[in-house]
């Protein structure tokens, strides 16, 4: 007889009782800040719901917070946590209006959301933590960086009263460090590993069939790789004899490390010698030539032949050289006489053969097919049509080489079409890794090994949650996948090795670090820094936050604004260099002149010249701002220094009082046809076409003013409602309007609420 969960908040006969879910939500109350390491199907989402519930039941009025990292996985939770629990529940993405989520954060007990969203509403003071007595980090390995999770579990150790965080992840890395990271981030003081393999799971799990299916090179692919080996083996010869690399037996992590060091070369010399330039060029052109040779080895002659499609069109020295390399232009040759032979990988006729066997076996199989790229869904769809295999692609929503993504809306039409029977097979990119709701994958087939133990967990995770699963994995003999497929499988043993020598030392979580004003400062002030809505994510309002320093993020014209007078653009080196090369640097400092008597540019970071472009360029540009513009360029060297200088500027300018801030949403209009536009646009409801519209027909901005509503009626687009509203504005007593809003009562009756306002006098 089946065993139900009997909980006050859980409803009847909703989740069934499972002992080691009921462990480990027990040790996750007892010992505090838990991480969860276990496989997909173990039901990582029960145990936070068993978890919710006694803290919620414990601490009556409190919050609970469920963060997934994506929108459809938000959505999962919260149709999840509503079927289980007897208690209000919402979800906050950044698609739901602020003042929506602000009513939804107060109406609510469990809210589940992207942390983006969190962030962004806590820095502007939208709400707090203070109430939250659990935190839930899906996906926690993402806890690392300048990732939104780890600011989160800051602030919420500094603001909330009753705090317990429960991280949930099949795999938080295979590195030592990477996994010390993140609980260390995340506060993080005992980690619980579950596998397949425990007694007290074995009843319940369905194991996985994992199956190597190992493939030979045909003769003509043979051949182009040949050619490519060639091109790569005469630039690793050259780079050897210049110094810049010892060994030619390199991968593409080596390569990376070498251009790398050739470029910070560049950046630490005024003048640097032409070799540092042909160095960073020829490894450029070796990352180009072993993506080439990855295609060929793992995809097949159709993603190969639209990659060197798309190689020719590029200017860069690097693919120039490759073009006119012999060797290269054989095996550009070769692959467009084997496409148009209709040449194709081994791995297709394979794959196709597998999915006509399995779906014949079970016509109600459903099987995921996963590949690195998107070239390849589309030729593994062609080839499904072509063998009457009912499938379905599925990829992300940026679109990529004048193809369209998916909308979050069309993923989850294809998702559901999938789990109701209307397709077989679901062709995806690692977009399906994560995030998306599949509970009866029989099959799932990896085009391709990775070599990330957390995407492979990911993908293995698929399967296998209510029958027996079986995963293929198609290995091509002698080429990378052999060696990505062994990465991944020496991670996942590493990673296993490193959280059990984690959970011994049960290392305790580390400090929180309150600031505490320095004596002598005038702390009665709390200077306001308006942020322009671009920089809610970052993490120098994270740090703003940190400083005593009220932020309010608006739609504005420049990056920061602390006063009137003075506008901060804030650049990163990265983000300073591109705006030299698509010309965006003039335009942007121009507007900036425009608007503020005082402009700033706050330069960020240490590696200005570590970038392809020549030194002087950069030299020239900080010399354009400084005396064509007149612009201060104030460099600094972190976010956190960034933070910083930003909250001296605004303590500087606010020091006496804190002042009313105009603030610019909007730069200043130049000339006097402009100036008129701005003036009448300004008007309630009063857009730029209507605005226009009115000077044509009034001639002046007087004669608008002046006019009747019924004047202003007969001009196309105003009506009743928007003649009356401009009159009331232009008409009515400045002393009258400002009483007007003041609000002395709120009467709520039949579900209606009444507003009184003082009258005039």
């Amino acid at each position: 007889m089946q065993k139900w969960i009997e909980q006050p908040l859980i409803k009847d006969q909703k989740i069934e009782s499972r002992l080691y879910q009921q462990v480990l939500a027990a040790d996750v109350l007892k010992n505090g800040n838990t991480m969860i390491v276990a496989p997909t199907a173990l039901g990582k989402t029960i145990v936070a719901v068993l978890v919710a519930a006694e803290r919620i039941k414990n601490f009556k009025d409190s919050k609970v917070l469920v963060l997934a990292p994506s929108k459809p996985l938000v959505v999962q939770h919260e149709e999840s946590f509503r079927e289980f629990m007897n208690v209000s529940v919402t979800s906050l993405t950044g698609d739901t209006k602020p003042e929506e989520r602000i009513k939804k954060w107060n109406e609510h007990q469990i809210i589940c959301a992207t942390p983006q969203t969190i962030e962004s509403d806590i820095i502007a003071s939208r709400y707090n933590l203070e109430d939250v007595s659990l935190i839930v980090f899906d996906e926690c390995h993402r806890g690392v960086g300048s990732y939104s999770y780890v600011y989160l579990a800051s602030k919420y150790f500094q603001d909330s009263k009753n705090h317990l965080i429960l991280g949930l992840t099949a795999s938080p890395g295979s590195g030592e460090d990477k996994i010390n990271e993140v609980c260390d981030n995340l506060f993080i003081n005992d980690v619980i590993i579950k596998s397949e393999d425990d007694i007290d799971v074995v009843p319940y799990f369905n194991p996985v069939e994992v199956k190597w299916i190992k493939l030979e090179l045909n003769e003509e692919l043979k051949e182009i790789k040949s050619h490519i080996d060639d091109t790569l083996k005469a630039r690793f010869d050259t780079l050897k004899r210049m110094g810049v690399i010892k060994t030619v037996n390199m991968n593409k992590k080596d390569v990376l490390m070498a251009k790398g060091a050739a470029q910070n070369r560049i950046a630490r010399s005024s003048s640097p010698p032409k070799k540092c330039y042909m160095a960073v060029s020829t490894l450029t052109a070796v990352i180009n030539a072993m993506h080439a040779l990855e295609l060929l080895e793992t995809q097949g002659i159709r993603t190969l032949n639209k990659y060197f499609e798309r190689l020719r069109k590029k200017k860069t020295k690097a693919a120039k050289s490759l073009l006119m390399d012999e060797n290269f232009k054989k095996a550009i040759s070769k692959t467009k006489i084997a496409h148009d032979k209709e040449v194709e990988h081994p791995k297709l006729a394979k794959l196709a053969s597998i999915l006509k066997k399995e779906l014949k076996e079970n016509k109600d199989s459903r099987i995921i097919v996963f590949t690195q790229f998107r070239d390849t869904v589309d030729r593994i769809y062609e080839e499904c049509m072509e063998n009457d295999i009912n499938a379905v692609k599925f990829f992300g929503q940026a679109s990529k080489e004048g193809t369209k993504g998916l909308t979050q809306k069309k993923q989850k039409e294809v998702i559901n079409s999938f789990k109701n029977g209307t397709y077989d097979v679901l062709i995806s990119t690692s977009v399906a890794e994560e995030g998306i709701d599949i509970p009866a994958v029989d099959l799932v087939i990896l085009y391709e090994p990775v070599p990330s133990e957390i995407r492979m967990i990911q993908r293995r995770g698929r399967t296998g949650r209510k029958t027996q699963g079986k995963m293929y994995i198609l290995i091509t003999k002698g080429t990378r996948d052999e060696a990505y497929y062994w990465a991944s499988i020496n991670k996942e043993r590493n990673m296993k090795k490193q959280l059990s020598k984690r959970v011994k030392r049960n290392i305790a979580p580390k400090e929180i670090v309150k600031v505490i004003p320095r004596e002598g400062e005038d702390n009665e002030i709390r200077p306001i820094v308006y942020a322009d809505s671009r920089e809610h994510s970052s993490r120098v309002l994270r740090e703003l936050k940190k400083l005593n320093v009220d932020i309010e993020v608006k739609n504005l014209i420049t990056d920061y604004q602390v006063s009137d007078e003075v506008g901060i653009e804030r650049k990163t080196t990265k983000d300073f260099v591109v705006s030299i090369i698509d010309k965006r640097l003039h335009k942007q400092a121009k507007e900036l002149v425009e608007n503020f008597r005082k402009p700033l540019i706050i330069l960020e970071g240490e590696d200005l010249y570590s970038s392809l472009i020549h030194p002087n360029a950069i030299r020239g540009a900080l010399a354009s701002l400084a005396v064509d513009f007149g612009i201060p360029i104030i460099p600094t060297r972190s976010k956190e220094d960034t933070a910083a200088m930003i909250a001296r500027l605004a303590i500087r300018e606010q020091i006496h009082e804190r002042p009313e801030i105009q603030i610019r949403t909007e730069r200043k209009p130049l000339t006097l046809y402009e100036q008129k536009l701005y003036i009448i646009e300004s008007l309630p409801n009063i857009g730029p076409v209507t605005a226009k519209k009115l000077l044509e027909e009034f001639g002046s901005v007087k004669a608008i003013i002046n006019a009747s509503e019924a004047d202003l009626k007969k001009v196309e687009g105003i009506g009743n409602k928007i003649a009356k509203s401009i009159k009331e504005v232009v008409e009515s007593d400045f002393k009258f309007i400002d009483e007007a809003q003041k609000v002395i009562e709120v009467e709520k009756s039949d579900n209606k609420t009444s507003v009184y306002k003082l009258k005039d006098d």
